[in-house]
């Protein structure tokens, strides 16, 4: 009945879930790395929730998609035209090349990531520091 509507709604669902080959893969798979170095347990509990969204995702296609139609007021629907695919295709297109080509984004943000990162690990650094100074000044004055 919408087929172009439902190809559409497939690919970002998709991407949602973190399908490889969409950009929502890139993003979870990197996100996913980062926790696991940090703590394994965090990363555990994350992984549990991208399945269960998953899950939810797909529960949630089948039913918009191979549903039953419960209002009459949607019977008339129409599939995509053709100023909703020129509005929608850049998006598909966009969403497949950045999760198969990921490095013409990063090389972008690459200087903006590793700004912040120093930036971050000097604030970490000063903190240790300023925590360490306390500390020595509370052992001193027992």
């Amino acid at each position: 009945r919408i087929p172009m509507y439902a190809a559409c709604f497939m690919v970002f669902m998709l991407a949602n879930v973190g399908l490889p080959g969409t950009s929502g893969f890139v993003g979870e798979f990197l996100t996913m790395l980062g926790a696991f170095h940090v703590n394994t347990w965090v990363a555990i509990f994350a992984t549990t929730g991208i399945i269960l969204s998953a899950a939810y995702m797909l529960y949630l296609y089948w039913r918009i998609v191979f549903g039953k139609l419960v209002k009459p007021s949607l019977m008339a629907i129409q599939d995509l035209t053709a100023r909703e695919i020129a509005i929608l295709a850049p998006l598909v297109i966009a969403t497949i090349v950045m999760g198969v080509y990921p490095n013409f984004v990063f090389r972008i943000t690459s200087a903006s990531v590793a700004h912040l990162i120093d930036t971050n690990k000097l604030a970490l650094a000063y903190d240790h520091r300023q925590s360490s100074a306390k500390a020595s000044e509370r052992e001193a004055a027992r």
